[in-house]
């Protein structure tokens, strides 16, 4: 039977992800009563110190072979011819982390449990969709971990709190893990989607702090998660990537079609603090442009040279140049045009959270070939 696509499992989960984006269809009072759960938090063991020396602790690593989920490569839709790339021959051999986004929906517990197959293949379909515009790495990683379920997303309190911390410390492991594999002259690039996307931005607050280790980072991918240019980001220590070569620099989107209803993103990124302690409230959001490397700006749908959208029959995908474009509005979120038909993932308001990366896949990949390339032409 074959593998069933991301966009299978993005339409089951649908209901629930329209519950954290758009609070005006449903109460805040009745989505909570879905998705959080009842139970105190019961705090979590920490991992065993080697925990992840076991490959069965990864969805991706090296060594796994065809299941590895990171290593699908989609085709191209019938008649496209791929337009040469650009990025530069000869970029060094690299590695990347990365971190998946919440697969998790039960209120049973407030964190995943690791045995537990339901998010387990979730988050390998997310892996189908999103880890594999990195495939052209040398090596591509990707840990299980103990992710925080989605009502922790919903309610400002101690027990959601824990299980984000619960879920960050695992994150933590696995990445000293990774740090201490890879070669130590191979550049390093870091991928996290939303739950994977916040806990990549606190890696980069508590360990980056060694010259060393920041000089091996070619490049961010912290995608579908807010970030505030002016309260979070001198606190990660790397820049927003300004040109389409620059390296060591950090990219984030989080994509609507138009007409676009952000409202209830907008209205909770405004009531949280920053991670210098300000409100994050009338603060500009780091808007990457996907289609031009840089921030801000707009490229219309021909620039754009392969978005991944699913078969009818949702079994695979096939890559289609020159379906969308990209505009970073005002507020800092990126938007697409006229709704694209990606599945039925859409969330109210016309919020393609689900496909912040596929509507850019080719684009994404040749990103990062261009930041490894100019991350090694920057220390020649």
């Amino acid at each position: 039977m074959a593998r069933k696509f991301l966009y299978v499992v993005a339409g089951l989960i649908v209901l629930a992800l329209a519950a954290l984006f758009a609070l005006n269809l449903w109460s805040k009072q009745l989505t909570e009563f879905a998705f959080v759960p009842r139970s105190e938090f019961v705090r979590q063991n920490p991992l065993e110190s080697n925990a992840y020396n076991d490959p069965a602790m990864w969805y991706s690593r090296p060594g796994i072979g065809t299941d590895d989920p990171a290593r699908w490569q989609p085709r191209w839709a019938e008649g496209v011819t791929p337009a040469p790339s650009n990025v530069p021959d000869g970029h060094p051999p690299f590695a990347v982390f990365f971190v998946h986004p919440t697969s998790y929906l039960d209120r049973a517990a407030w964190n995943a449990p690791l045995d537990d197959t339901g998010s387990a293949e979730t988050a390998r379909l997310y892996l189908r969709g999103m880890a594999t515009p990195f495939n052209q790495a040398a090596e591509i990683w990707a840990p299980r971990y103990r992710q925080a379920t989605f009502g922790a997303f919903l309610r400002d309190s101690p027990a959601a709190q824990q299980a984000i911390d619960t879920a960050y410390q695992d994150v933590r492991q696995a990445y000293a893990f990774f740090l201490a594999t890879v070669p130590a002259d191979r550049p390093i690039v870091l991928v996290g989607h939303s739950q994977g996307a916040l806990h990549l931005l606190r890696l980069l607050r508590e360990e980056f702090a060694a010259p060393e280790q920041k000089a091996r980072v070619a490049a961010i991918y912290a995608i579908g998660w807010p970030i505030s240019v002016t309260h979070d980001l001198p606190a990660l220590g790397f820049p927003p990537c300004a040109t389409p070569e620059q390296g060591s620099c950090i990219l984030s989107w989080s994509s609507y079609a138009e007409p676009a209803d952000p409202s209830a993103v907008l209205d909770a990124y405004g009531n949280s603090t920053g991670f210098d302690g300000q409100r994050r409230a009338g603060s500009p959001i780091l808007c990457t442009n996907p289609l031009t490397g840089t921030v801000g700006g707009a490229a219309p749908a021909d620039a754009n040279p392969g978005t991944l959208v699913p078969q009818d029959d949702l079994s695979s995908g096939v890559l289609t140049p020159g379906l969308v474009p990209a505009r970073c509005a005002e507020n800092g979120l990126l938007l697409i045009g006229p709704p694209p038909e990606m599945g039925n993932a859409v969330l109210p308001g016309n919020n393609y959270h689900v496909y912040d990366i596929p509507l850019f896949w080719q684009s994404v990949q040749d990103d990062v070939g261009r930041r490894v390339a100019g991350w090694a032409a920057a220390r020649r």
